[in-house]
């Protein structure tokens, strides 16, 4: 074999701040692209030219590799071998596939762990986590950032002129299993951290409220990563660990991403993973150091609404990129292999997920992955080449698939338009679903999904954006169950009010400032006087224990108890803990100022709707005729032609006004359109006269 030992320049001092922005180069492609990834190493050389062949067949055009390499291109002797990612590479070159590059980082090889254990990551019950899987390795180990970098380094100086590689993917998935690390690294790296936060330790105390449970700290020494104890633990200590945790994968992902830039004016990304169950990073903290957006997607069947979550994703996707057309970098064509029961997705879903993507947003729609593996842990997760290869009704859905993605083309960096932002933040998430909270029946995230679903239902158009960003262009912005805001972040929506925006806040919004310190008072706290309204208590109930308000509507699991200042009353509650006391409210504007609703309770779906349906009434927002929980309808604009996405989930056809070319079919639209069952049909409209 072709040995290529490389002798490396020294590692640079580790990058804490993004490179500017101004200078970073785009992702650029013809048209949307249609990719996967692709693990050769699992395979015989001859099939590699096999995969080539049948990828150009399928349409595919971007393809991910050396994402877990790592073991294939260095030996414990420190030399790499490129030879065979090298053929790899001028095999899809010569194809006219681009390459999505990866740094090989994302797993250590089994001789790097036994030689440094010292890198294998510690959780909370203080035991160790070993090789066997993948991402064993300690985000705060000096020795593993040491061993990565010159690997990056090595890729990077190898491939960085290649006219093949179109992006560069460092490590994968980062956060995914290894966040939370609490070996003697990380606590050591913590302290540090903390130190840079509040500079003292009176500081660090006032902020953890540590005068509680006798928890105050006199020396840095003393502090410890929050591992398990016998009782809750610290909240303060607990939100400022999952900061510190983000921010020390963040510093990884820029130590990887200088080590390329330095070789290469290729655009360098990851891959997010803006999904129901993974909360482990910030995202909004990470974007800005992103060339291109990127995220990972799965339907989850956990949850009630799979299809509506996956909505919600590609719209905070979009938030993270500024608007910006992004990457799906993976998806699926059929079932996974990590959930309790991994559905297949049924004839026509599998178009309908992917252009639900593509109609919020994404320029890119990849899968995991190219050909189905034959062994190791995700050997039954699906992929576009299956086990039972192109004589299948699968294969042909992925020959259709690429068809259409190519027809979309002239889609391709064009934006989504909103009238309505829903705020939404990692920060609060933490600190919302902590260890002791008013009840453990209700989770952030499902009142964002509920609030986020009635907007979705409705044909509202959705950005999701973060707290303390610039509200004052959109007509409505609805807050859900938004927990934890500092004062910056509050301020932000008063002066959107102030300016004319309408605003929806629902129960356990503003409770508490960015220590997770409440705000006295009475409830919402940071916003009593925009709201007009005073929570003197929450009153949840138990699962199944109804409450019925004064207009017949029914809710669930919570109540609050509050009286109105200057707030009008629009629903008051007709039974349970806060019998008699207001449930909806409305502080209307004046001189110029937009209406503030509050929802005092978990209204049940329809009920929601109809509340939610009315605020965009009153904002005056746009929602699209003809949308509804089975119809998704999004339209993407390049500022002069409008191309719009009707996604059809239902049972039944569904016919709506259009005039322009079909996408789809490539038919004229003349007045009239009909999507069939299951189908999908993206218009490019004409102008109107």
């Amino acid at each position: 074999m072709d040995h290529h030992a490389t002798t490396l320049a020294p590692i640079p001092p580790e990058q804490t701040e993004p490179a500017p922005t101004a200078v970073r180069p785009r992702f650029q492609h013809q048209g949307i692209a249609f990719g996967c990834d692709y693990n050769p190493e699992q395979w015989d050389p001859a099939v590699w030219r096999e995969d080539v062949v049948l990828m150009r067949e399928a349409g595919v055009d971007l393809v991910a590799i050396n994402i877990f390499g790592w073991a294939d291109l260095q030996g414990p002797d420190g030399a790499y071998d490129f030879a065979a990612l090298d053929e790899v590479i001028e095999l899809l070159h010569a194809a006219g596939i681009r390459v999505n590059l990866g740094t090989g980082t994302a797993s250590p090889p089994p001789w790097l762990t036994t030689r440094h254990p010292e890198i294998l990551p510690v959780v909370e019950d203080g035991t160790t986590r070993f090789p066997g899987g993948r991402q064993a390795w300690c985000p705060s180990s000096p020795t593993f950032r040491r061993y990565a970098l010159e690997l990056v380094e090595a890729v990077a100086e190898r491939y960085g002129g290649h006219p093949a590689v179109a992006v560069w993917h460092v490590s994968n998935e980062l956060g995914c299993h290894n966040a939370l690390c609490h070996c003697d690294e990380s606590t050591r790296a913590f302290r540090r951290w903390l130190r840079e936060r509040h500079g003292t330790i009176d500081e660090l105390n006032r902020a953890w409220g540590t005068s509680f449970w006798s928890q105050r700290y006199t020396d840095w020494d003393e502090i410890l990563t929050p591992k398990l104890t016998l009782s809750s633990r610290n909240p303060g200590q607990m939100l400022d660990f999952h900061r510190f945790s983000s921010d020390e994968l963040l510093a990884h992902y820029r130590a990887e991403a200088e080590a390329i830039r330095r070789r290469s004016a290729v655009p360098v990304t990851t891959n997010f993973m803006v999904t129901a169950h993974i909360r482990n990073l910030d995202y909004w903290t990470w974007a800005a150091d992103m060339d291109v957006v990127a995220n990972d997607h799965y339907l989850d069947h956990r949850l009630a609404e799979p299809r509506t979550e996956l909505a919600f994703a590609a719209d905070l996707t979009r938030g993270l990129a500024g608007g910006d057309p992004w990457l799906l970098m993976e998806h699926s064509t059929g079932s996974v292999n990590w959930q309790p029961v991994n559905l297949a997705k049924e004839p026509g879903q599998l178009l309908r997920n992917t252009l639900a993507h593509v109609a919020r947003g994404a320029d890119a729609v990849c899968f995991f992955q190219w050909r189905a593996s034959l062994q190791g842990s995700e050997k039954f997760h699906s992929a576009l080449l299956p086990h039972a290869g192109t004589d299948s009704a699968l294969w042909r859905e992925v020959l259709e698939l690429g068809r259409i993605v190519g027809a979309l083309d002239e889609v391709a960096g064009t934006r989504v338009r909103a009238e309505v932002a829903l705020l939404f933040s990692w920060e609060s998430w933490w600190a919302s679903d902590a260890e002791t909270r008013p009840t453990h029946e209700i989770e952030y995230l499902d009142q964002v999904h509920a609030l986020y679903g009635a907007l979705h239902d409705l044909g509202v158009s959705v950005d999701v954006v973060r707290p303390g960003a610039d509200l004052t262009g959109y007509r409505l912005v609805v807050v859900p169950g938004l927990y934890l805001v500092s004062d910056e972040g509050a301020a932000a929506l008063d002066a959107a009010v102030a300016s004319g925006t309408h605003a929806l806040v629902t129960f356990y919004s503003g409770i508490v400032d960015e220590h997770d310190r409440v705000r006295p008072g009475g409830y919402p706290g940071a916003w009593r006087d925009l709201l007009g309204v005073r929570v003197e208590e929450f009153a949840p109930v138990l699962p199944g224990t109804p409450i019925a308000l004064e207009s017949g509507a029914a809710a669930s699991l919570w109540a609050d108890r509050l009286e109105t200042t200057d707030a009008a009353i629009i629903d008051r509650f007709a039974d349970g803990p806060a019998a008699g006391r207001p449930a909806v409210t409305r502080r209307d504007g004046v001189d110029g100022a937009g209406d503030a609703w509050y929802l005092g309770t978990l209204l049940e779906p329809d009920d929601l709707l109809d509340l939610v349906g009315r605020a965009v009434e009153r904002a005056g927002a746009a929602s699209e005729p003809g949308a509804s929980a089975d119809v998704e309808i999004t339209r993407r604009t390049d500022g002069e032609r409008t191309w719009r996405f009707v996604v059809n989930h239902g049972a039944d056809p569904v016919e709506l006004d259009a005039r322009g070319t079909e996408l789809v079919t490539g038919s004229d639209v003349d007045g009239r359109i009909v999507v069939p069952a299951g189908g999908v049909r993206v218009i490019r409209e004409e102008a109107a006269a």
